[in-house]
């Protein structure tokens, strides 16, 4: 019997040593332990460039005050930027959505109706933004290849679904939190402080001080070196890799 308690203890006793060598192993080797984190599905957030690049973006879902403002805004600086809009939206506003690609502006999705996209199934998903893209071809001629979920919300079957079909899921690097009412120079001190080669800026078409404070931010940006394009000419195009920030760098 004692000799039996003795090689149970010894049992317990080495069983205890692999356990700890295995624990001493893993917090050494991240890489396995996040190795789940590294299959992660991830929209774009901004893009390595070596070049001082950006994009202006907004996101048009409701109101319709400015659309015509920011365009004449856009205008006088010859800078093109990406509009994501609602199909509902694009249903009230179809003039403002043909005004916005006569431009020259990226018209983009930004769902049907503005949903909150992790409670959808993937079929769910795949037919709202079909919908939306629709809506947007039936005017302006062209179909979108770019999406913003709603609410900046995406988990990673919301973003395999985006991709399946074909289509970018784009988040932003730099938020202006115009809709928030900031005033015109917090939102230019805030973007133009945040900007990087390579980020993606957050507007909205209907903030209350948007438009007042978008001529100073630009020439302020145009004044740093940065050229300002559509998300579409932002992006690369081939063989990439999105690391853990959402940042798109070259393969």
């Amino acid at each position: 019997m004692r000799v039996f308690v003795i090689k149970g203890r010894a049992l317990m006793a080495l069983a205890c040593a692999v356990i700890a060598a295995g624990m001493f192993w893993a917090v050494n080797h991240p890489a396995v332990v996040g190795a789940s984190a590294s299959t992660r599905q991830l929209p774009i957030y901004c893009v390595q460039r070596d070049q001082k690049m950006a994009s202006l973006t907004f996101d048009a879902a409701w109101g319709n005050e400015d659309t015509q403002t920011l365009i004449d805004i856009l205008g006088a600086y010859n800078v093109k930027a990406t509009f994501f809009v609602v199909g509902d939206w694009v249903e009230k506003y179809p003039e403002s959505v043909k005004a916005l690609h006569d431009a020259g502006h990226e018209v983009m999705g930004h769902s049907n109706h503005h949903d909150h996209f992790n409670a959808l199934s993937t079929d769910q998903i795949v037919a709202d933004i079909n919908a939306c893209n629709d809506k947007i071809e039936a005017v302006t001629g062209v179909r979108p290849t770019l999406f913003r979920p709603p609410y900046g919300e995406y988990d990673d079957h919301v973003i395999s679904a985006v991709r399946s079909m074909g289509i970018q899921p784009i988040q932003w690097d730099v938020d202006s939190l115009d809709w928030k009412d900031l005033s015109a120079g917090e939102i230019t001190k805030r973007v133009t402080s945040k900007v990087q080669a390579g980020s993606i800026c957050l507007f909205h078409n209907a903030a209350k001080h948007t438009p007042e404070a978008l001529p100073g931010l630009i020439e302020d940006l145009i004044g740093q070196g940065y050229t300002l394009v559509p998300v579409s000419q932002l992006i690369l195009q081939g063989d990439y890799t999105i690391d853990h920030t959402g940042r798109q760098c070259p393969a």
